[in-house]
């Protein structure tokens, strides 16, 4: 039976690595992916996934605006799908997630999709958030924190490596502007100031 998974996690804790793998593995098999990531993350270059370690692929991206049911069942429709993997799943509109459910319950294919759950001033992504509402799976995927606990948060930071509370929710980056932090760390670094 298809299902909706979320992977979620902070920042560089292998969510791509982990949906390279697992597209690898169906590949493996003789089954067919459907990677999907955003169109304006364009750090391993446009229309590609890739992970810290080296490994990357292909994928379609989609916008903001895209309806992906539609998408989805288009690429369906040219040939077999054995599952749908979307990186940066936190920049989907909540009406995305939406048309993600219907993908699984219309269509019976899987998706699984990777991304954060919270932003660098600890509130949820829209994405993130309906996910967390509609996944009929949920896994955390973990890193630490620079103390050793579990990392569950992310801090953004200037130049200088000051933390950043204000600004725009969306900034494609990678180590160079986002740190991963504990609850506790993430508190020191902000100012403890409630958000």
């Amino acid at each position: 039976m298809a299902k909706l998974y979320f992977h979620y996690s902070t920042m560089n804790a292998g969510k791509s690595t982990l949906l390279l793998q697992a597209s690898y593995n169906y590949h493996e098999r003789g089954m067919q992916t459907y990677l999907l990531t955003a169109n304006f993350d364009d750090r391993a270059g446009p229309g590609r996934i890739a992970s810290r370690i080296g490994i990357a692929a292909e994928a379609d991206t989609y916008t903001q605006q895209d309806d992906l049911f539609e998408r989805i069942a288009a690429r369906v429709g040219t040939g077999p799908c054995a599952c749908v993997l979307v990186d940066e799943a936190q920049w989907m509109t909540r009406t995305q997630v939406w048309q993600l459910a219907r993908v699984v319950d219309d269509l019976g294919v899987p998706v699984m999709c990777y991304g954060l759950r919270v932003d660098f001033r600890g509130e949820l992504f829209p994405g993130s958030a309906a996910l967390l509402a509609l996944a009929d799976e949920m896994r955390e995927v973990r890193t630490i924190c620079h103390c050793g606990k579990k990392a569950s948060m992310v801090i953004r930071v200037d130049a200088e490596g000051n933390a950043l509370t204000e600004g725009a929710q969306i900034e494609v980056g990678g180590n160079d502007r986002y740190i991963s932090l504990c609850r506790r760390h993430f508190r020191e670094a902000t100012g403890d100031r409630p958000v």
